[in-house]
């Protein structure tokens, strides 16, 4: 039986055709066999690639599943000059985007892995501070219109949203209505309210 060639690596930069087949081998595999069933070495045959090429790239699996979680998570941060109405609208896309696509599963998957592996650990950290400081835009468009508090910081606001995001995930309260989600919305509000309710 002729085996089929492996993809070629071009260096330290990513060949994207690559890249592109690594992640799709990835996310097959994780939707075939679950996370305790994901191994860099099922990756590898079926993107026809070989180790040493994507330990350069994700120098870990949690570093490969963050990119793979990325792939199937698409928010677009709306801006519309009424923070409790960009929050409100913010929670619900990344929770529905949790209950509707298998990125939910995949970061729960990481999560509980960042609890016993170093690497995992500062990988996922890693990824939390730059998804914080994307967050903050929310809040730094409420700083400019004088809808927040000039005290308030920005970042601390995203760790507790980030936290309250992560809560519905892990406990499996992924399906909040937009009610529910409106009514915690507003805790953060009143505590963000330029001397008055918005």
């Amino acid at each position: 039986m002729t085996k089929e060639p492996q993809r070629k690596s071009i260096g330290a930069s990513r060949n994207p055709a690559s890249a592109e087949a690594i992640l799709t081998a990835a996310e097959q595999v994780l939707i075939a066999k679950g996370y305790g069933g994901f191994t860099i070495d099922e990756v590898a045959r079926r993107a026809k690639a070989g180790k040493p090429t994507i330990y350069k790239w994700w120098p870990s699996k949690t570093v490969l599943l963050l990119d793979v979680y990325l792939r199937q998570k698409s928010i677009i941060l709306q801006s519309t000059g009424d923070i409790e109405e960009d929050l409100v609208a913010f929670i619900d896309a990344i929770l529905t985007n949790w209950r509707e696509t298998p990125s939910g599963h995949i970061f729960r998957s990481i999560i509980a892995e960042s609890q016993s592996d170093e690497d995992s650990r500062k990988a996922i950290t890693k990824f939390a501070i730059e998804r914080q400081a994307e967050t903050s835009f929310l809040i730094l468009q409420g700083l400019k219109r004088e809808k927040v508090r000039s005290s308030v910081d920005p970042i601390r606001v995203a760790r507790w949203i980030g936290a309250y995001l992560w809560y519905q995930l892990l406990t499996d309260r992924v399906s909040l209505s937009a009610e529910e989600i409106r009514a915690d919305v507003k805790i953060i509000v009143m505590g963000l309210a330029n001397g008055r309710q918005l």
